[in-house]
């Protein structure tokens, strides 16, 4: 089995992709792309949900779902890059501050 990947291993890996698809299908990747590209992801991530769920039109299975799931967290992770968020840090900021105790 292999071992559990860290945020910022997954997001180097995902950036060493992306440089190489956008070089060989000559992709400009400027700041809105980022964004773009993630609603593009999201929707394919839903479209597989629908059709898993009966609502959709095509098939589809659990492993088109985790697929699409996996381009939108890599995408998230490559908008996060470019506009230099540390996504752990926002996570812990925004959300684990609920776990703590009050004081």
């Amino acid at each position: 089995m292999n071992p559990p990947l860290t945020l910022r291993e997954v997001t180097e890996s995902a950036a060493e992709i992306s440089d190489i698809y956008a070089g060989k299908y000559g992709i400009a990747r400027d700041d809105d792309w980022y964004l773009l590209k993630l609603q593009e992801e999201l929707g394919e991530l839903a479209q597989a949900h629908l059709r898993l769920s009966s609502r959709g039109r095509g098939e589809a299975c659990e492993h088109d779902r985790a697929d699409e799931a996996a381009d939108v967290l890599c995408m998230l992770l490559l908008y996060c890059r470019r506009f230099g968020i540390d996504p752990d840090a926002a996570v812990r900021r925004k959300w684990l501050q609920w776990l703590e105790p009050a004081a």
